[in-house]
């Protein structure tokens, strides 16, 4: 195989606020292509600062083994991400681009999209959210009022959250999901919750730090909403420790090292009676592609990179009002700009 690269770093429409105060006003990533004969295969791994990995950090550990990524015979791309693990086990975001070029050039060569090679069904698939960051309230609602959508993600984990989702929920009839982003004390999400289930939340994301077990317990024997676990679910051996704390998990490709390990949480997830969503981190259409290939494995989604980014590199997923639509064509179906 071939293999090529490069960075990108592509902007936000509005600046992007989480818990903590983490602000930024662009997302780098880094693109790979994987090519054998007539086909390419495409992936992509955002870089996220708090899980310290940055782009220059994958380009370093990619020069380093160039050789050895491009030698692989590709017969099956579950033996080439077992392969990557072990080449790259500290970088599965690394590992996340290379698997989901894999899978793309696989699918190609097949000539099958991914989700008919996974034996899935294009139905049933859920609609996808638009996620609010934080910021003044006003601006919150501005921002909603801008994008009318169906199902809304709101980030929290500020002294204001009650607030916030007073002035968000007076202003439609939007279903809302809360993502605190481990922004909570336990004690702050015992008040909290209740408060929310009376303003119509589906679920929380990540209530408490990714840690704080004990506290999850009690949160899970308490709520009176679904709890979903994120950062405390990062890698496939997470799955497993989530069960009895959370109701579902959410996946991450680039968290969890790609498609490979994420087609088998879900199978572990659906074992353990979990949830099963799958988030974004922000991707362009390359990433977003691969999370669109699994929407008939899931119970919820949020798949709005490209949503969020007022630029993009690729084409091939289009939303109608939270409804995602993919083309047909072969792999993750994509064509780049």
């Amino acid at each position: 195989m071939q293999l090529h690269y490069k960075s990108i770093a592509l902007p936000f429409e509005y600046p992007f606020t989480i818990s903590n105060g983490r602000t930024k006003t662009h997302q780098p990533s880094l693109v790979v292509s994987l090519s054998l004969g007539l086909f390419t295969g495409f992936g992509e791994a955002p870089a996220i600062v708090y899980y310290n990995i940055t782009v220059e950090k994958m380009i370093e550990d990619l020069e380093s083994k160039r050789a050895m990524v491009e030698k692989f015979a590709l017969t099956d791309p579950a033996r080439y991400w077992h392969y990557l693990h072990h080449l790259f086990p500290n970088n599965p975001f690394l590992v996340s681009a290379l698997d989901m070029a894999c899978w793309d050039l696989y699918g190609k060569m097949k000539g099958q999209p991914l989700y008919k090679l996974w034996n899935t069904n294009w139905e049933n698939t859920p609609v996808t959210d638009y996620t609010i960051g934080i910021d003044s309230i006003p601006t919150m609602v501005e921002k909603m009022n801008a994008k009318p959508w169906p199902v809304y993600k709101v980030k929290l984990g500020t002294p204001e959250d009650i607030e916030i989702m007073e002035a968000l929920t007076a202003a439609t009839k939007a279903v809302f999901r809360v993502d605190a982003n481990a922004g909570w004390t336990t004690e702050e999400a015992l008040t909290k919750i209740p408060l929310l289930a009376k303003m119509g939340v589906e679920f929380i994301e990540q209530p408490l730090a990714k840690d704080n077990w004990e506290g999850m317990k009690i949160l899970y024997e308490k709520s009176e909403l679904p709890l979903y676990a994120d950062e405390s679910c990062v890698m496939e051996s997470d799955v497993q420790k989530c069960a009895g704390y959370f109701h579902g998990i959410n996946i991450k490709l680039t968290k969890c090292s790609g498609p490979t390990p994420a087609l088998r949480m879900i199978e572990t997830a659906r074992s353990l009676g979990l949830k099963v969503m799958m988030g974004s981190m922000n991707e362009s259409t390359i990433g977003s592609a691969a999370i669109a290939h699994f929407l008939p494995q899931l119970d919820h989604v949020d798949m709005d990179g490209p949503l969020l980014l007022s630029e993009d590199i690729a084409t091939g997923i289009t939303f109608d009002n939270g409804t995602v639509h993919i083309t047909d064509k072969p792999g993750l179906g994509i064509t780049l700009l």
